[in-house]
């Protein structure tokens, strides 16, 4: 069989993700997966507006808004019957939709792009020699060495690639066991939220599923019954009273990591997904992460194999998705602290809640880090010194006026236009219709090394917005020099092709 330009281990989401991304640029990667059938069950469910940008690229979302339940508020129940109830709003509701739906959707785009997923491939060795990785595997016709210029590792926590690489999973275990549990629910209950309990003796979470399915957990000691009576337990010392879970589909007690890979990137293989990193399950980041792993990495590795990018793009890799790791993992391992406290402890973090509830910085800061938008990155891309951080950073993806600094999120105020349609590079100028932004916009796209499109957006004040193919700022400023710089960085980071073709569309 011919060498491979990717080889994908692992056909969970995030290796779908990965090979259905490549697919649709252009390059014909192979995704091998140790399981014969596919992932069956709902596993991780929710799934935040960053990586529903990811869907929106890979053909699915609309599908998976028909197969999934959005959530549209936020209740905090706290102990003494008061409840905080956070409207989300558009851009920070997420989608409840069961992992197996997220797969056999990534699966039908990835099908579509002319992939397909070879099953019942175990890998046993990797080896990389001379620019040229050798994976060993046990398929269904016998051993074969399968060859690659780049490898994926999307081969879960015990990443059988990770290991043959000799890469430490570097971390502990969380001491903190949860009850999971799904089934009907009998008594009231609004299905559109996400609800704590956050009593005096513990916090138990619901959250809906799609159909009449209802998703229950809570930190329990080892001694907790794993049993649908241990689960109705949980209901009534720390629920609200007067709920009976029904109809148990699972019930399991698991516990979990905090673990990062000790290398993300090397000899021309990347670890992504829960081969890179693992974390507590609560604030359903893993999944979203893992994907966010594939989307950062799925432009680079495929521009380069176009030769449209640099190699040295792919260097970007490992310190973006080490930063967002990081934040994520410390983030989970504060909730999982904030979620469990003793009772004493409990009543203080319940007035807390309420005086973040009324200054409006559980809407405005806490629900956008539960929602994904504040993940950010070190700037990477340009060869200015690192800007300190940026107080107004905090409103900045809120707020138009703002402009985000490179490494962050493209800001909600961008219109969809500007971020949707085929990947590639963006650039939004802002200011005046009959202004020079605009035209110096157009002059910009016009001479882009790199494919780009152009958009304009009618501002008062004047700037722009370099937008990269995954929706995070890779410039952003107010002046022609500002501007100029950013025309740097895209030559800096382009590799000259004489096929190339930019210009200006639906600006």
């Amino acid at each position: 069989m011919k060498r491979s330009p990717v080889l994908i281990v692992g056909a969970g989401p995030v290796g779908l993700a990965v090979a259905s991304a490549l697919w649709q640029r252009g390059i014909e990667a192979r995704i091998v997966e140790a399981q014969t059938e596919p992932h069956t069950g709902s596993r991780a469910v929710q799934l935040h507006p960053p990586t529903l940008r990811v869907f929106r690229e890979a053909g699915i979302l609309d599908e998976a808004e028909r197969e999934g339940l959005r959530i549209r508020s936020t209740s905090y129940h706290l102990a003494g019957g008061r409840t905080l109830r956070v409207a989300l709003g558009t851009e920070n509701e997420p989608l409840m939709l069961p992992q197996e739906n997220t797969s056999r959707l990534l699966e039908a785009a990835l099908e579509r792009a002319g992939g397909r997923v070879e099953r019942s491939v175990r890998v046993t060795d990797v080896a990389t020699t001379a620019g040229v990785i050798t994976v060993k595997a046990e398929t269904p016709h016998g051993p074969e060495a399968i060859e690659a210029d780049w490898l994926v590792a999307a081969d879960g926590v015990r990443s059988i690639v990770r290991e043959k690489l000799g890469i430490d999973f570097v971390g502990s275990p969380v001491s903190t066991g949860f009850l999971l549990a799904e089934g009907r629910i009998d008594g009231a209950f609004e299905r559109d939220a996400v609800h704590y309990f956050l009593g005096r003796t513990g916090s138990v979470v619901f959250a809906a599923m799609p159909g009449d399915r209802i998703r229950v957990s809570g930190a329990v000691p080892d001694s907790h019954p794993v049993t649908a009576e241990g689960v109705q337990q949980l209901l009534d010392e720390r629920g609200p009273g007067g709920i009976t879970i029904e109809d148990l589909d699972m019930v399991n007690r698991f516990t979990s990591q905090e673990r990062i890979a000790s290398v993300l990137n090397t000899e021309r293989c990347f670890l992504v997904g829960d081969a890179a990193h693992t974390h507590s399950p609560l604030g359903g980041q893993g999944l979203n992460l893992g994907l966010q792993d594939a989307h950062n990495l799925a432009w680079k590795l495929a521009g380069v194999i176009n030769g449209e990018l640099h190699p040295r793009i792919l260097d970007t890799y490992e310190p973006e998705r080490r930063q967002a790791a990081e934040q994520i993992v410390r983030a989970t391992h504060q909730f999982l602290k904030v979620f469990t406290l003793g009772p004493a402890a409990a009543r203080v973090r319940n007035r807390a809640w309420s005086a973040l509830e009324a200054t409006g910085l559980l809407r405005r800061w806490f629900v956008p880090l539960l929602a994904g938008w504040r993940v950010h990155y070190p700037d990477t891309l340009s060869e200015r010194p690192p800007h300190g951080e940026r107080k107004a950073d905090l409103l900045a993806a809120a707020r138009p006026g703002r402009l985000p600094e490179p490494g962050r999120r493209a800001p909600h105020w961008v219109p969809p236009a500007a971020v949707d349609g085929p990947p590639g590079f963006r650039l939004l100028t802002l200011g005046p219709a009959d202004g020079g932004a605009d035209r110096r916009g157009r002059a910009f796209a016009g001479a882009s090394p790199v494919p780009l499109r152009h958009d304009h957006m009618v501002r008062r004040s004047s700037g722009f917005l370099l937008l990269r193919p995954d929706g995070y700022v890779a410039a952003s400023g107010t002046s022609p020099a500002e501007l100029a710089d950013a025309g740097r960085l895209l030559a800096r980071i382009a590799l000259p092709h004489p096929s190339t073709t930019s210009g200006r569309e639906g600006a």
